[in-house]
């Protein structure tokens, strides 16, 4: 089974992906920090990770480095706010996979995990 970790310090939001995602046949788990997810990804060992980038504490981007330290095959998809895409376009050059904007098309993320686990599975 695919697990993927949920990274946004809104609860709510991080939720509704965790809800989306599960009813997809995913394991899902979630976080609320860069800190925690860190923590996660070294326990649990998530295939995806989709990682908000602006959070109190650690960040999405410091984040995105220290789990490509743990493991640089994790995927990791940022998720930004419409006016940081030239930070998520950064993120990119420092091993993220894609970056999706909020509001989130879930279409849209549904077809970048699929490419992603194809990549992976080969």
């Amino acid at each position: 089974m695919i697990r993927i970790l949920v990274v946004d310090d809104e609860p709510e939001a991080g939720n509704v992906l965790k809800r989306y995602l599960t009813k997809k046949g995913y394991q899902v788990f979630t976080a609320l920090s860069g800190e925690d997810a860190v923590n996660i990804v070294k326990e649990e060992r998530p295939h995806i990770v989709l990682l908000d980038i602006r959070m109190p504490g650690m960040g999405g981007i410091e984040a995105l480095k220290k789990i490509k330290e743990i493991d640089k095959n994790i995927g990791v998809i940022m998720i930004t706010a419409v006016k940081e895409e030239d930070t998520a376009k950064e993120t990119l050059k420092l091993g993220a996979d894609d970056y999706i904007s909020k509001p989130m098309d879930l279409k849209y993320l549904d077809d970048v995990l699929m490419v992603k686990i194809a990549m992976m599975t080969g």
